[in-house]
């Protein structure tokens, strides 16, 4: 796990018994929900879901917005922008797990040692999210590199997350370093069946984030409601970009 968070809190001494990963129960039915990963690339996907290859399609060309690039993990190159296109900006990068904010078996400070006990933001009772159930996105915190604030990314932003074949529709739940991307929540990678181990889980790279500028749910917390807010958006985001841009953009690999 790369340097965590900017919520960052001294981790006292262990409070809660070593739990293994591979014994997680199952997590609430909106956090597995998925869109088009059903089936074969070109399948028709799960019914009324937006597929993944459609909005990787809708995201290939990357125009940067940001004003410089980020790294993935303490030490590794900065070659990561943060790209614009019609309503959204989004980047390619890995998925380190957060597993900050409220303590539970899995999210604690035996289970991850660099666990925080906070996150930047809040649930509506005032409790810090939670890591576990909550699929969340962290977003670099605004820097000279990039401003999310600018570009209608904030505090409940939906985001749609992809690896493979799936989709895992979640909230910006937490801020991170200036100069590093690429983080989601222990629930957002068991989503993407991703292993959610905050120490060695984690996927290296192939991982796509999708912000839509303006977009939020409240409470922060509901799950449902990011999942149907998240599929709405994507259709409106992937026909608004079925045209070519009209400038010379850069090409994911």
């Amino acid at each position: 796990m790369r340097a965590q968070s900017l919520t960052l809190a001294a981790a006292g001494a262990a409070l809660l018994a070593p739990t293994t990963i591979s014994d997680v129960a199952p997590l609430p039915d909106a956090v597995h929900e998925r869109a088009g990963n059903a089936g074969p690339p070109g399948s028709a996907g799960s019914a009324g879901g937006v597929r993944a290859a459609d909005l990787l399609a809708a995201v290939r060309d990357c125009v940067p917005v940001s004003h410089g690039l980020y790294r993935t993990d303490d030490g590794a190159p900065a070659d990561i922008p943060v790209c614009g296109k019609r309503g959204a900006v989004f980047w390619k990068a890995d998925l380190d797990i957060d597993c900050d904010g409220r303590r539970g078996p899995y999210c604690n400070e035996s289970t991850d040692p660099l666990f925080a006990d906070a996150t930047a933001f809040r649930q509506s009772d005032g409790n810090y999210l939670s890591a576990e159930t909550l699929p969340y996105v962290v977003v670099p915190a605004a820097s000279h590199i990039w401003n999310h604030y600018e570009h209608g990314v904030r505090s409940g932003t939906v985001a749609a997350v992809i690896h493979g074949d799936r989709v895992q529709y979640a909230v910006v739940g937490d801020l991170g370093p200036e100069g590093l991307i690429g983080e989601a929540s222990y629930a957002t990678a068991r989503g993407l069946g991703i292993r959610p181990d905050p120490q060695g889980g984690g996927a290296a790279s192939g991982v796509t984030y999708i912000f839509f500028e303006g977009s939020g749910v409240s409470p922060i917390e509901n799950s449902r409601a990011a999942v149907a807010e998240g599929e709405r958006l994507a259709r409106e985001f992937i026909r608004r970009n079925e045209a070519h841009w009209g400038r010379s953009p850069q090409t994911f690999r």
